[in-house]
């Protein structure tokens, strides 16, 4: 891991969200990137470190003013002791939030995103909109969503949910990048619903070739029965003190998410633990 992005809006939960990727960023020797934006019209951006670039930006006071009072939060991090040891860097941007995101991610080549969000009540995302949710469905690499304060050195047991159904190459190489970083113990569970109901000795087995197939170490196998899927994802999560669900998502949009649902859109939602996602 090199590049870690942290879009913040200097909240409470952004700022769990950095203590957690500056832990990170430390194990893996990585790069943090603060990303914060000022919401306008398109085609405007700033650097902590450059100037405005958008006359337009530029006359108006009231955007100088944020972004003013941004960089010097940035400074005002970067001067406190807990980010000494680490790569820091902050980064305004005027615009729309999800799209400054989502080229930051492609630009930088980020290998994780880790972003607050409040959640609980229709993802009460640190930005306007929805643009947490956006994140989780649509980014090209992880997505680590945080509420609440968390250490690296808490994180040992991971709910990893999955019906292990298709391939699942790429997610697999990510968590178990996931894992040795945490040294974590991986807990693989599929969630039986009435309407998708397979016995126990299919899932046992299932999960056997599954990390067989993929060489996973330190895992164990269990099955969780309840309805709606999201539920039984986050009880077994609460019920084995796991400190990170982790889990893939489809990254539909439209009609075809209204369609499937967006169960990891519903566990980032209402789990109080982090929840780690990964676009199939």
């Amino acid at each position: 891991m090199k590049n870690i992005l942290v879009p913040t809006d200097f909240s409470d939960q952004a700022t769990y969200a950095l203590d957690l990727a500056a832990g990170l960023a430390q194990k893996s020797n990585a790069k943090v990137q603060l990303l914060n934006v000022v919401e306008a019209p398109h085609g405007s951006s700033f650097s902590a470190m450059g100037e405005v670039t958008s006359p337009d930006a530029q006359d108006n006071l009231y955007f100088i003013q944020l972004i003013e009072a941004a960089k010097k939060k940035f400074d005002k991090m970067a001067a406190e002791g807990k980010y000494a040891n680490i790569k820091l860097e902050g980064v305004v941007e005027v615009g729309h939030p999800f799209e400054h995101i989502s080229r930051t991610i492609a630009e930088h080549q980020v290998d994780l995103v880790v972003i607050g969000s409040k959640g609980s009540s229709g993802l009460e995302e640190i930005f306007v909109g929805s643009n947490t949710e956006k994140v989780v469905r649509r980014a090209d690499c992880p997505v680590l969503t945080v509420k609440n304060p968390v250490k690296t050195s808490d994180i040992k047991n991971i709910a990893f949910a999955t019906n292990f159904r298709g391939d699942h190459s790429k997610l697999i190489q990510q968590l178990s990048d996931l894992q040795k970083l945490f040294d974590a113990t991986v807990h693989m569970v599929s969630v039986n619903t009435p309407s998708n109901f397979e016995n126990d000795r299919y899932y046992k087995k299932a999960m056997k070739e599954f990390a067989e197939q993929h060489q996973l170490e330190n895992y164990t196998m269990n099955v969780y029965n309840d309805d709606p899927e999201e539920d039984g994802i986050i009880y077994f999560a609460e019920d084995i003190n796991a400190d990170m669900i982790a889990l893939g998502t489809h990254g539909r949009t439209g009609i075809g998410r209204l369609l499937s649902g967006s169960i990891a859109e519903d566990v980032v939602n209402h789990a109080k633990r982090p929840v780690w996602t990964f676009q199939l």
